[in-house]
């Protein structure tokens, strides 16, 4: 599995374009899961780059952790509203693991009132604080108007990218 930091190195322009559309979007991706019928749920979610590792947490017992936890796959995508792709679209897809150490939950919930003024530090432990390990990436961006360019990445290789006119 690959984590955040991994992904930086091995897929850059994935991950610089993931990086970019995460934060002009206030940190807004779509989650894609799994549900108990076999069906993908999509959600909206905030997801925090922390230590180098790519965490997804929010609201307790909701439908999307409970498929996190029954089927650990996911999806996420950046929030696209531009549907010629000026500014890129990314996509990163793996497992999670949920992080049962109270002394991550403890500097995640500092560091993200630090960063966004969300007070969760009287919340812990989380009921889940979800590692994102990575299993492919890929992202897209429109050249001179016409030309979209769709870099993938899979682990053991490097990116690639495939032109389309």
């Amino acid at each position: 599995m690959t984590t955040w930091k991994e992904l930086t190195e091995l897929a850059p322009n994935i991950a610089a374009v993931f990086a970019r559309r995460h934060a002009a979007t206030g940190n807004l991706c779509m989650l894609a899961t799994i549900r108990a019928d076999g069906f993908p749920r999509i959600s909206p979610m905030e997801p925090r780059i922390f230590e180098d590792q790519l965490w997804i947490m929010g609201m307790p017992d909701t439908a999307k952790f409970r498929d996190l936890a029954r089927d650990p796959r996911f999806c996420l995508h950046t929030a696209t509203v531009d549907t010629y792709l000026a500014e890129g679209d990314a996509k990163l897809w793996g497992v999670v693991t949920d992080v049962r150490d109270e002394a991550v939950h403890r500097r995640f919930a500092e560091a993200l009132f630090a960063e966004s003024g969300m007070d969760l530090r009287d919340k812990l432990p989380f009921d889940h604080l979800y590692a994102a390990d990575l299993t492919g990436a890929s992202s897209i961006a429109l050249l001179g108007g016409t030309q979209l360019e769709i870099t993938i990445w899979n682990p053991g290789q490097p990116e690639r990218v495939v032109q389309k006119h």
